[in-house]
């Protein structure tokens, strides 16, 4: 197996999965609870191989762990100017139902567990239901893209690196794939909201699904054929990680700073992410270090006599 089926097969599933995932809202009803434990889980996979897998990466692709750090801190920032711009890192879905006891959407009392201010039955994008939706699709496009590029990078970089290749990049596959289906789920839960048709919502979903392969696609048979190849896949790799970390610590941070309910099975969930991306880095053949230029021996000169 070479590079590009291996990353045309994560793109099929992580296309797969987001479309599972905008379909949830038809099929089954995500309580808060469920959703906050999924969210925990994902984080901290995400953390992980944030941290173990693409910032190590990108420090010896760049060779200068300044570069790697500085690239990072700017994924960060930029991670959080679009998540404040679009509003779009919003899971929880809006009730449907109109009745006084669906308003409530979680499914425990806050008022008994939360002492802050904040209203728990609006979404916090504060987006119009008739067409926020828009803007969920627009600002999370943009985040998936960038997944694109952050899953090519890490395939390639494992591959470059002597990884056994059908395992090159898992670790940043997995956390995209199972974080798919919670964006696609908050883009259509938003559409459902509006009275959408499921054809509509459908659409929407199958367009935001893409946004992963196209930016794999750009990356891999874009950016990395231009020259300097190593260097941009070190840049890739070091701003991919901050886009992850943001991504991980918008979703934890909220439920830290709010919320004393289910904190244990919370922080379970969160621990159980960071131990598969800890396995994952630990998996045979799984290596961060230089491919080592081949030595040669020493022929020692004959003198003349």
């Amino acid at each position: 197996m070479t590079v590009e089926p291996l990353l045309l097969t994560y793109c099929v599933v992580i296309v797969i999965a987001s479309m599972a995932g905008g379909w949830l809202p038809t099929l089954m009803r995500m309580t808060h609870l469920r959703t906050q434990l999924l969210m925990s889980f994902v984080s901290g996979l995400m953390l992980g191989i944030a941290t173990l897998h693409l910032l190590p990466h990108a420090t010896v692709e760049l060779d200068s762990a300044r570069k790697a750090g500085a690239a990072t801190l700017g994924g960060v920032l930029s991670m959080f100017l679009l998540i404040r711009l679009f509003h779009v890192h919003q899971h929880d879905a809006p009730s449907v139902q109109s009745s006084a006891a669906d308003e409530l959407s979680h499914d425990h009392n806050h008022a008994a567990d939360c002492d802050h201010s904040h209203s728990h039955n609006k979404p916090h994008n504060h987006a119009n239901a008739g067409w926020g939706w828009l803007a969920m699709l627009f600002g999370l496009g943009l985040h998936t893209l960038v997944d694109g590029v952050a899953l090519a990078a890490s395939v390639v970089a494992d591959a470059a690196h002597g990884s056994w290749l059908p395992l090159a990049g898992v670790g940043t596959f997995l956390a995209v794939a199972l974080h798919k289906p919670l964006d696609a789920f908050s883009i259509t839960s938003v559409m459902q909201k509006g009275g959408w048709t499921p054809g509509q919502r459908t659409l929407a979903n199958m367009t935001f699904a893409m946004a992963c392969p196209i930016g794999a696609a750009l990356f891999y048979f874009g950016v990395m054929r231009m020259n300097g190849g190593s260097a941009i896949l070190g840049w890739g790799l070091a701003i991919s990680a901050g886009f992850f970390i943001c991504i991980s610590l918008a979703d934890l941070l909220p439920e830290v700073a709010f919320h004393d309910h289910d904190r244990g099975k919370l922080t379970a969930a969160l621990l159980i992410g960071v131990a598969l991306a800890v396995a994952v880095e630990n998996l045979p053949g799984h290596s961060h270090s230089a491919p080592k230029p081949p030595t040669t021996q020493a022929v020692p000169l004959e003198l003349d006599q």
